[in-house]
């Protein structure tokens, strides 16, 4: 094997174990956030594993320092992209949906409730516009995000939506 093969498939084996062990890292540092310290702690074991037997390799080569230099920050910047994307698909997040209307949109409520997704009204008391404003509360899974802002926005294109993520969650229905 010439010495060109050989600075290429290190430059292939560095960028694929940099994406391994930074989505990892993504991945145990959103669950360190969630406060799943098991989950994280054998994440961490893993993803220094990969980060110590990748360094030790490439900085004891003797080939290629930019080559090996640019695989190894490219494989960085594509395990990040690759964790957040990973993180969206496979950690289960509750988030909360918040939604102000200008008026109660029984239809509204029931479409929402019609889909398999409980929903909380409270009346809105002090609007600046003099308007009276309702909010609908609605927890669901992370995955059904898109799938409730759209019903919402068929039914309520001006209707004011704040989501935020819950840490946890008491009772209640989350149908679907």
């Amino acid at each position: 094997m010439g010495p060109a093969l050989s600075v290429l498939l290190l430059c292939v084996k560095v960028f694929c174990c940099r994406i391994a062990d930074v989505s990892l890292g993504t991945l145990r540092t959103i669950q360190v956030v969630k406060g799943r310290r098991l989950y994280a702690a054998g994440l961490g074991f893993m993803e220094s594993g990969l980060w110590f037997l990748v360094v030790r390799e490439a900085i004891t080569s003797d080939m290629g320092g930019l080559p090996i230099t640019l695989a190894y920050a490219a494989g960085f910047s594509t395990g990040t992209l690759l964790g957040c994307v990973l993180a969206d698909k496979i950690i289960e997040t509750k988030i909360c949906f918040q939604v102000v209307t200008s008026k109660r949109d029984d239809d509204l409520i029931a479409a929402i409730r019609d889909a398999g997704y409980a929903v909380s009204v409270v009346e809105v008391l002090g609007s600046k516009f003099g308007e009276q404003k309702y909010m609908l509360f609605i927890e669901i899974e992370s995955t059904k995000q898109k799938e409730v802002r759209n019903l919402i926005r068929t039914m309520d294109e001006k209707a004011f939506i704040m989501v935020q993520e819950s840490k946890s969650v008491y009772n209640g229905y989350f149908g679907k």
